[in-house]
């Protein structure tokens, strides 16, 4: 879905994708450590689910944290499953979460 923003909320500590209307169609939770994100939870409103929006949540959320100059851990199950499908995002994977 091309029509989706993802933004980051630092007061929430968590990414959210907004669809057109506005509203907030999901979510990927995280605690900031220095420079280093750790992705813990993520979340997709039902609806939205098998229409790509958590991979535009997370693309968008990874490509962030990139611009930043930083690197995650993907303590989330689907966000490091991403990450695996994803092969030119694992250079952003901290280095102890890469063993």
């Amino acid at each position: 879905m091309s029509d989706l923003q993802v933004m980051d909320i630092p007061a929430r500590h968590r990414f959210e994708v907004l669809g057109p209307d506005g509203q907030t169609r999901g979510f990927t939770e995280y605690d900031r450590r220095g420079s280093t994100v750790v992705f813990t939870h993520t979340e997709v409103d039902s609806a939205d689910e098998g229409h790509g929006v958590a991979g535009t949540l997370v693309r968008g959320a990874l490509d962030q944290v990139r611009a930043a100059g930083g690197d995650v851990v993907a303590l989330c199950p689907y966000v490091r499953a991403w990450i695996d499908r994803h092969p030119e995002y694992r250079d952003l994977l901290h280095h102890a979460a890469q063993d």
